[in-house]
């Protein structure tokens, strides 16, 4: 049998260049070669300050989005995580075998506490075993994610360890399926860090039109142009040769590697090709983005179609689940 793969993107809105490259072109080449749920991870999102007008457009929208990038329905389910209630119910069983200290200690909960210390919530500390239970319900052996969410993973093969030699062996250990190096992080456009939603300014959406990529790319910082040598390793024109080298023939990035060195850089050229190849990269997935668009019916029956499919799965897991913990 096809080991299972299991990954999910918040609600926070559409998909930018980070998602697509850091996660969406792992999920493309897994779906040929395994079984693959892709969820719209929903319960994930209300754990930080959001709006609850937009939320079900903006699950929506990773749907259409998922669909405009190349998943495909036929190879892989297409999931809503709230609209599979075992979710929550198998995170619950989960969370009375595991320890609180050990979710307190986590790095990405105390960045959360910090980010939002206004709305440190049960819901984000019990963030890293509702997102062990995502996985586990449906025995996932494979998380396409990238190095920063090793700590959670880690979480969930001790929550399947912890179950295993409680109740008998159930669950597998899942373990990161690493994703290409060069889209391991995506450089923020604003010079520091990598493209996220809650930085404005530092990303692009996978439907930004050239308009607007030219707009988002002509904001982002740079030096003098004057400097000469190397590229250099950090900052903000590091960032900007990270993602010429991305989006551009070896050509192109050798020409402007080689107009920084010698002095000649200029800056509005370079963003100029950069956005310009970005969007043509895009474009496609744009076009196909509004056939779905257009088609609203189908796009609610690929929606169903995924959930009653992975309800099936769950049942049974949540089945076994309970009758090894003495439950039914």
């Amino acid at each position: 049998m096809k080991k299972r793969v299991y990954s999910g993107i918040r609600a926070t809105g559409r998909l930018h260049l980070g998602n697509y490259l850091g996660a969406v072109k792992g999920m493309l080449a897994l779906q040929d070669s395994y079984e693959c749920i892709f969820s719209v991870v929903d319960l994930h999102t209300i754990t930080v300050p959001y709006d609850p007008k937009t939320l079900r457009d903006s699950i929506r929208e990773i749907i259409l989005d998922y669909l405009a990038v190349g998943l495909d329905p036929k190879k892989c389910y297409l999931e809503v995580q709230s609209k599979v209630p075992y979710h929550t119910e198998l995170a619950y069983l989960l969370s009375t075998i595991y320890p609180v200290s050990r979710l307190e200690d986590l790095p990405t909960y105390k960045d959360k506490k910090a980010q939002y210390p206004k709305y440190v919530n049960m819901g984000l500390l019990y963030y890293p075993v509702l997102m062990a239970a995502d996985v586990l319900l449906y025995k996932g052996e494979l998380v396409p994610v990238g190095m920063d969410q090793e700590p959670h993973l880690e979480v969930m093969r001790e929550v399947a360890r912890k179950f295993n030699s409680m109740f008998g062996q159930t669950f597998p250990e899942p373990q990161r399926f690493k994703t290409p190096e060069e889209y391991k992080h995506v450089p923020s456009l604003t010079g520091e860090g990598k493209m996220s939603k809650s930085v404005e300014g530092s990303y692009i959406n996978i439907t930004d039109d050239l308009k607007t990529i030219r707009e988002r790319i002509a904001q982002s910082p740079t030096d003098s142009g004057q400097e000469g040598g190397e590229v250099p390793k950090k900052g903000p024109v590091a960032n900007l040769f990270t993602l010429l080298r991305l989006f551009s023939s070896k050509d192109t990035y050798k020409k402007f590697e080689e107009d920084y060195r010698e002095k000649r850089i200029r800056y509005v050229e370079l963003k100029d090709v950069l956005a310009k190849n970005i969007y043509e990269e895009l474009k496609p997935i744009q076009e196909k983005r509004k056939e779905f668009l257009n088609n609203p019916q189908l796009v609610d029956s690929i929606i169903e179609e995924g959930i009653q499919k992975c309800l099936l799965i769950a049942k049974e897991t949540i089945r076994e689940v309970k009758e090894k913990m003495g439950l039914s």
